[in-house]
């Protein structure tokens, strides 16, 4: 299969599906890249992200049952998929051999 690449925010989505498993629906998800990354982010943006990477075949979804705390309505949730998981493989592949050639380890910078 031809490999596909992803956007630094496609791909916090993705991992963001993984780490909520079962409970992974938009509002869920958009919670929990705000809570983990501490940055701006708005539900048409995970929604957007999130069908991108259904057309490249890395989620799928299906609608949950309905809830009383949605007025009856239901959830679209998602999984990753087994190409999504070996996607998420290769980068995390690339990442670590490039950054065991740095050439002396990162240090924190204070101002930030």
């Amino acid at each position: 299969m031809k490999r596909t690449y992803l956007g630094e925010f496609e791909e916090i989505v993705l991992l963001t599906v993984v780490v909520l498993e079962t409970s992974a629906y938009g509002v869920a998800i958009t919670h929990e890249i705000i809570e983990q990354t501490g940055r701006s982010v708005r539900l048409n943006q995970v929604h957007a992200a999130l069908q991108r990477l259904e057309e490249k075949g890395m989620v799928h979804s299906r609608m949950g049952e309905a809830t009383a705390e949605r007025g009856g309505r239901r959830k679209r949730l998602f999984t990753i998929t087994a190409y999504g998981e070996q996607t998420l493989l290769e980068i995390q592949s690339v990442r670590t051999q490039l950054l065991s050639l740095l050439p002396r380890p990162l240090k924190p910078s204070l101002s930030i």
